[in-house]
């Protein structure tokens, strides 16, 4: 009776730790789904699209920021956009300008959209929910908070760090460039990923 007693008790144990891996260790299917929900994002119309797709062989130049940024934002995206314009059309058909907000709370997709083509046509913009973007941009180091304006209509700003992150089609990581008040930065960077990429 005590041994099968003592059976019972090993075989509930082993059950019961193989259904807590099962729980607690996602496979590698969930992390898959788990990475590619991180960079679903709202574009136009509320429609998400999903920016990591390796059918896309395009470099992503990525730049975090807000549309109501004062100054930073504004001077950054035109250092791109001056970079854009400055590429022959066979290394512009190679990468993928994108802005994203760190600002949903105000920004939508559209929103973001339409901020990004004043600068150019080419860049996109995107917004989406807060864990959605925090989750993408603390996987490339971008820092940002919110900080209250006293007195001020706007309420609140984003203070943040503003780099260009260069990334693969399925997302990780090429390059970085800081923020710069020339375009031949951003150039060069396009121009030598290309060459490592053909």
């Amino acid at each position: 009776m005590k041994k099968s007693w003592i059976g019972l008790l090993i075989l509930a144990f082993v059950i019961g730790i193989a259904a807590n891996l099962s729980l607690n260790n996602p496979t590698s299917t969930d992390v898959k789904n788990a990475q590619s929900q991180e960079a679903l994002l709202e574009g136009s119309d509320g429609e998400m699209v999903n920016i990591f797709d390796n059918q896309d062989h395009r470099i992503r130049v990525i730049y975090f920021g807000f549309t109501r940024c004062p100054d930073v934002c504004p001077t950054s995206l035109a250092m791109l956009s001056a970079a854009l314009k400055q590429l022959p059309q066979t290394e512009l058909n190679k990468i993928r300008p994108i802005f994203i907000t760190l600002d949903p709370e105000r920004d939508s997709g559209d929103d973001a959209q339409k901020y990004a083509h004043y600068f150019h046509p080419n860049l996109e913009g995107f917004s989406g929910s807060l864990d959605t973007i925090s989750t993408l941009a603390h996987r490339y180091g971008v820092i940002f908070q919110k900080t209250e304006l006293k007195d001020s209509a706007l309420k609140y700003t984003i203070d943040h760090s503003s780099y260009f992150y260069f990334l693969a089609p399925d997302g990780s990581l090429l390059q970085k460039v800081p923020h710069t008040l020339n375009p031949q930065p951003i150039i060069v960077a396009i121009e030598q990923l290309e060459k490592e990429n053909q």
